[in-house]
């Protein structure tokens, strides 16, 4: 039997995979229909297409019948978890940890920064050709919360620690410490929300964090501040966001909705103070360097029989 890795990144671009399996390329094809390059039972690692269809990401996984790992690029794996029963027992499913950080954090920065600044605005006047000026909070002084501290939230206070910010919060599903300062349990988002001028949520989708930024959630806010979403959209109630944002007491920013993609003549298009992204948060020219330092790694380690890194669950454990 053959011992397949299947590869959505062409394996003669990726400097350093370990010799022993045989690489085949597969990314689903621009339709989605983009045949298999080998048996799918000789696949004994999948590592998922980035940034294509839910349809074409999950199509073999039920003739996968002997991998062993898959592989996601993209730090969250709900995609995959939601079709656990497609899976054979004892496959070990692990998540992009390390891939999208900087990206990610990138632009949960942008989108505060674009937010605050009124930088919507501008690029309304500049098509019009008005020259309007205006005062804009900085962010400069603010009291932010990240909601989800894991690589991501990190990421994201280190590119918060030149702004001057006045507190970062942290928030995360355990209580722990890090180098920063505490990082404190969901439990704890009640008494956190009210202190805080901008909230980012970097959680991952899990059902303890799905519709998790409801109408109470939003209650607790103080009057003007910011909701920055890169998390994933089912994260945030959208019609309890909607209400608010209608009233004007709230505004957003946001890489990601629910329903995504958000179809033409939705309101939140048109809601006052949003400003959206369609889902930019990962894709970006450092994402491949770091995607192919990832695969080299965990195939290495594959080969060696050395523990996978980013192992999210075991199927069937």
């Amino acid at each position: 039997m053959s011992t397949d890795v299947w590869l959505p990144v062409a394996p003669e671009e990726i400097e350093g995979l370990p010799e022993g399996p045989r690489y085949l390329f597969w990314d689903g094809g621009e339709d989605g229909d983009q045949p298999f390059p080998g048996d799918p039972a000789d696949c004994v690692v999948y590592v998922v297409p980035y940034m294509k269809p839910l349809p074409v990401r999950v199509r073999p996984l039920e003739q996968l019948t002997g991998v062993q790992v898959i592989q996601t690029l993209t730090a969250g794996v709900d995609d995959v978890t939601a079709r656990l029963s497609d899976i054979r027992p004892g496959v070990r499913l692990c998540n992009a940890r390390g891939v999208h950080e900087a990206s990610t954090a990138e632009l949960a920065l942008t989108l505060t920064l674009a937010s605050l600044r009124g930088v919507p605005g501008f690029v309304r006047a500049q098509q019009q050709e008005r020259w309007q000026s205006a005062f804009h909070p900085a962010l400069a002084d603010k009291s932010v919360l990240i909601v989800g501290y894991g690589s991501i939230g990190a990421a994201i206070e280190d590119r918060l620690a030149p702004f001057e910010v006045a507190r970062v919060a942290r928030v995360a599903r355990s209580e722990r410490t890090t180098a920063r300062g505490p990082v404190h349990p969901l439990t704890e988002l009640p008494s956190l929300l009210p202190h805080a001028d901008v909230v980012i949520l970097s959680t991952p989708l899990t059902e303890q964090t799905r519709g998790l930024v409801d109408a109470e959630f939003l209650a607790r806010m103080r009057d003007g501040a910011l909701l920055v979403n890169v998390a994933r959209g089912p994260v945030v109630d959208t019609k309890a966001l909607l209400a608010e944002l209608e009233s004007g007491r709230l505004a957003a920013a946001l890489d990601v909705t629910d329903p995504e993609p958000l179809p033409p003549g939705h309101p939140l298009w048109q809601a006052p103070g949003v400003l959206i992204s369609p889902h930019v948060g990962g894709p970006s020219s450092a994402f491949l360097p770091r995607a192919k330092r990832l695969l080299v790694d965990q195939l290495t380690r594959f080969v060696n029989q050395e523990p996978l890194r980013n192992v999210i669950l075991t199927t069937g454990a």
